[in-house]
C-alpha cells in the first residue's frame, strides 16, 4: 500500500477516528460529502467508494450513473469543529468512472489537467486568495431586511465585536486543519469580513477554499449567525470578492520576476497578464458564475467592471502589486474579478489557461491604466482601448459559448453542462417578478 495511505490508516487508529468524510464538489462548487467508517478506509484507497452520480449537478451524463470516489490521502485532516467525542476526519476526493479513469466532469480533475499542461512547460501555479463574506444575524427570509452582525467598516477594531470572536474561532479551526491564514480583518460592509490564505500551489488552495467556506458556515451557525459568500447580498453595500494573487514558478524561481524591469515584471508575467485581459469576456461566466455576480461587478464599489490592468489602480481587473525589490519571489499579479462564490477548481483552471495562452501566443500587454476607470467617460475608455466586462450572466454566456479556449480548458462535458446549467439559471431569473418591479410599476399603470 502507498506510504500516504499507511500514514492515514495509522492516524485514524491513533486518533480514534470514528467517521471519515469524503468530500467532493459538483460543477458549480457545492460541497458534497459521504461518511465512511475506518473499516472501509482501505477499500476506499484501493478500489474507491461507489456513488450514484446521476443526482449530482453535472457529475455524469444520464447514462453514466455509477461513479467512484477515491480519497486523496494528502488531504487527510481532522474536522476541528467536531470535537473529540466523535472524532471525524475529512479527505478531498477525486471522482472516477467505474473502470477507474478520472471522470471528465470532476472539477478537481479539470484543475489537475490544467496544472499538468503548465507542468509540461516547467511551470507551477501558486495562488493566494483574499476571501470576503458577510455575517448576518439570521437566515434570509423573503421580504425581510437583512441584519448584519455589526455596523463596522474597513479594518475597524470592534470592541467585544462578534466578528472578532468569529474570525478568531474560524482561524483556530483552519490552522488546526493545517490551512495557514496570513491576514484577517473586518471589510468595508457592515458584517463583512475577510480571511486571506497563505500562498500555496493552486490545487491545495482550491481544496483550502472549499474547506474555508465550510468552516466559516459551521462557526457562524455555532455562534447563532449565518454566513454567506453571495457576491452582492445588499444593494447599497460592497459585494464580496476573492481577489487572488497569482504567480508562476519555474525551476524554483518566480517566472514573473525580472530584476530592473518595470514593476519587476518579466516578459512571461506581462504575457500572462495579456492573456488574462484578452480572454476575460470568455471566462467571466466561470469566475463570476451567478446572476448575482454581475450586481457586484457593476455595483460601482471598487469591483472591476472594465478589462484593464494597472499598478496602483484598485478599479483594474488585474493589478501588479508593489513588491520588495530584493525579494523576487514576491512578484505576482492580482486578479480582482473573482467571486468568493466561484468554483475555485474551475476558476483557477480558466485563469491559468488564459494566462498560458498569452505566454504561448506571445500576446502584447497593452498600456496600463492608472486612472480610476470608473471616473473616465465612455469616450475616454474607448480611446484607451478599455472594454467592459459582460454586464450580466446572459452576455457572459454568449462569450463563453463561442470560446474555443474554454472548451479546451474545461473539457467537452464540463463545458456543455456548465453552459446548459447557467442558461437555465438565467431563464429562471428572467421569469421572476421582483420587488423592484412591483414597487415601481404596480400602482403606476
Amino acid at each position: 500500500m502507498d506510504q500516504h495511505h499507511d500514514a492515514v490508516i495509522r492516524a485514524v487508529a491513533e486518533q480514534d477516528v470514528r467517521f471519515i468524510r469524503l468530500w467532493f464538489c459538483d460543477i458549480v462548487g457545492t460541497l458534497k460529502s459521504i461518511a465512511i467508517s475506518p473499516a472501509d478506509l482501505e477499500a476506499a484507497f484501493e478500489e474507491g467508494i461507489g456513488i450514484d452520480g446521476s443526482a449530482i449537478e453535472g457529475l455524469t451524463r444520464s447514462y453514466e450513473s455509477d461513479m467512484l470516489l477515491r480519497p486523496d490521502p494528502r488531504t487527510f485532516e481532522m474536522l476541528a469543529w467536531r470535537g473529540a467525542t466523535a472524532a471525524t476526519a475529512r479527505m478531498m476526493c477525486d471522482v472516477l468512472t467505474p473502470d477507474g479513469e478520472p471522470a471528465a466532469s470532476d472539477p478537481r480533475r479539470v484543475l489537475r489537467d490544467a496544472l499538468a499542461r503548465a507542468e509540461e512547460k516547467g511551470l507551477e501555479l501558486y495562488t493566494h486568495p483574499e476571501i470576503e463574506f458577510y455575517l448576518f444575524q439570521e437566515p434570509y427570509r423573503r421580504g425581510a431586511e437583512l441584519q448584519p452582525i455589526d455596523q463596522a467598516g474597513y479594518f475597524d477594531h470592534v470592541h467585544r465585536g462578534q466578528g472578532q470572536d468569529f474570525r478568531r474561532t474560524a482561524i483556530q479551526y483552519l490552522e488546526a486543519m493545517n490551512i495557514q491564514v496570513e491576514f484577517s480583518h473586518h471589510e468595508n460592509g457592515p458584517g463583512q469580513n475577510e480571511i486571506d490564505l497563505r500562498y500555496a500551489d493552486a490545487l491545495s488552495t482550491a481544496d483550502n477554499i472549499v474547506t474555508l467556506r465550510t468552516v466559516v458556515k459551521e462557526v457562524a451557525l455555532s455562534m447563532g449567525q449565518v454566513a454567506t459568500f453571495m457576491p452582492k447580498p445588499m444593494i447599497d453595500q460592497p459585494g464580496s470578492g476573492m481577489h487572488t494573487h497569482l504567480s508562476l514558478f519555474q525551476g524554483g524561481k518566480n517566472a514573473f520576476h525580472e530584476p530592473g524591469a518595470e514593476y519587476g515584471l518579466s516578459r512571461t508575467g506581462r504575457r500572462f497578464i495579456a492573456g488574462l485581459l484578452r480572454h476575460a469576456p470568455e471566462y467571466a461566466a466561470v469566475t463570476n458564475q451567478w446572476v448575482n455576480s454581475y450586481k457586484r461587478l457593476w455595483g460601482a464599489q471598487e469591483a472591476p467592471s472594465y478589462i484593464c490592468w494597472g499598478h496602483n489602480n484598485r478599479s483594474a481587473l488585474v493589478r501588479v502589486p508593489f513588491h520588495k525589490p530584493t525579494k523576487g519571489t514576491s512578484s505576482r499579479v492580482e486578479f480582482r474579478g473573482l467571486d468568493s462564490a466561484a468554483n475555485p477548481y474551475l476558476a483557477f483552471a480558466v485563469l491559468l489557461g488564459a494566462g498560458l495562452a498569452g505566454i504561448e501566443n506571445e500576446y502584447e500587454l497593452p498600456e496600463g491604466a492608472e486612472d480610476a476607470v470608473w471616473e473616465l467617460t465612455e469616450q475616454e475608455r474607448y480611446a484607451m482601448g478599455i472594454e467592459p466586462l459582460p454586464t450580466d450572466l446572459f452576455r457572459a454566456l454568449e462569450r463563453f459559448e463561442s470560446s474555443e479556449l474554454m472548451a479546451q480548458v474545461l473539457g467537452e462535458q464540463v463545458f456543455e453542462f456548465f453552459l446548459r446549467d447557467k442558461r437555465n439559471e438565467w431563464s429562471r431569473y428572467r421569469e421572476q417578478v421582483t420587488d423592484y418591479e412591483l414597487a415601481n410599476t404596480f400602482g403606476r399603470i
